[in-house]
């Protein structure tokens, strides 16, 4: 499963939404990000976050497994008396009409509506009715090796409960603590590429053995907590493109809205983060119009948010470059965090939502 940080923007959000004491019952609040160098583990530098950043934007800077963030959203969920929840329906096919939407899916199931909010991740069938001209999502190139544990396991000298990031050739690592603290994360993010009969099955089985066989002896500062994993799953790496505009995110009665609209690569860990800032946003949107208007709304939503969705999109793609750069621009990337090291790591467009 994805376990990802809260930034303070999203936590906000959450917080907004009345989910604030629920979710500090699963999360880990980190008290720093620490960069290190993966071929040998020295410390690069370091930003504080705990109190510090909870001072500076106003909300704290959270880990959560996606499962139990998913927990949280769905209980308060099942509370609103109009919400009304079908599992197990994968969607077949989308259907513009005069003044509504109809959505068909497995075991001969519809809907019909006033709009649709295509959620439905990467290898989404509602953005085909959004994008007209949708390709496929391509490989980028990279493989995710994630691995879950518990901290009480682990060796003493393991046991981090600060986010720590280890810098290297064609390749990072990223471990931080997810379920009140009490388990530990690691992704290791490679220059490879797994191959799968169909692209979309994107999330299989795999070993340390497989990770050691990619990396080599290039992460050498991670290797004893690699080696302390008890098991590993792979995830093909696939994005699109950043966003070049608003109507690649809404189209009449259809909106996108996550990965189904902007999918991003992992290095800057925010693709559930404007997922929640895009539901945010459009139901913002949809109340202040209410149902009557519901093509205004969603065209006010994606104006409101497909730059911001772009710009994250691409600095990720950009931080790609510098975790994994080589020689010379390695060196200069080391030498920069060591002298500038919080100012470095902080990211204000970013925390200040």
């Amino acid at each position: 499963m994805f376990r990802r940080p809260l930034i303070t923007c999203v936590t906000r959000r959450l917080h907004s939404l009345g989910l604030e004491d629920a979710l500090a019952g699963v999360a880990a609040r980190p008290e720093a990000l620490v960069i290190r160098s993966a071929a040998d583990d020295a410390v690069l530098a370091r930003m504080p976050l705990g109190d510090s950043i909870l001072r500076k934007y106003g909300a704290p800077y959270l880990c959560v497994h996606r499962v139990e963030l998913h927990g949280v959203v769905l209980a308060a969920a099942r509370a609103l008396p109009r919400v009304a929840l079908t599992p197990d329906a994968r969607i077949s096919q989308v259907v513009t009409l005069d003044k509504s939407v109809s959505v068909e899916a497995s075991g001969a199931r519809e809907w019909e509506g006033d709009g649709v909010v295509g959620a439905d991740g990467l290898w989404s069938i509602v953005r085909e009715r959004v994008v007209a001209s949708t390709l496929p999502p391509r490989s980028t190139g990279h493989t995710a090796w994630r691995a879950l544990v518990r901290r009480d396991t682990l060796p003493a000298s393991l046991r981090s409960a600060d986010v720590q990031v280890w810098l290297g050739e064609q390749l990072h690592a990223v471990d931080y603590p997810v379920r009140a603290g009490d388990w530990l994360s690691l992704v290791v993010i490679a220059e490879s590429e797994m191959t799968a009969t169909d692209p979309s099955e994107w999330d299989q089985d795999s070993s340390a053995a497989a990770l050691i066989h990619v990396i080599g002896n290039r992460c050498d500062g991670v290797r004893p907590l690699i080696d302390a994993m008890p098991a590993w799953r792979a995830w093909t790496v696939n994005s699109h493109p950043p966003l070049a505009g608003a109507d690649e995110m809404a189209n009449e009665r259809i909106a996108l809205l996550g990965d189904a609209a902007h999918p991003m690569v992992p290095h800057l860990a925010q693709g559930a983060a404007m997922a929640i800032e895009d539901a945010v946003a459009l139901a913002d949107c949809v109340r202040d119009g209410g149902t009557a208007s519901i093509p205004d709304a969603f065209a006010r939503y994606a104006a409101a948010r497909w730059q911001r969705n772009a710009r994250v999109q691409a600095q990720a793609k950009r931080d790609e470059d510098i975790f994994h750069s080589s020689g010379t621009m390695r060196r200069a990337r080391d030498a920069a965090l060591r002298v500038l090291g919080a100012r470095l790591l902080d990211v204000p467009w970013l925390y200040k939502g």
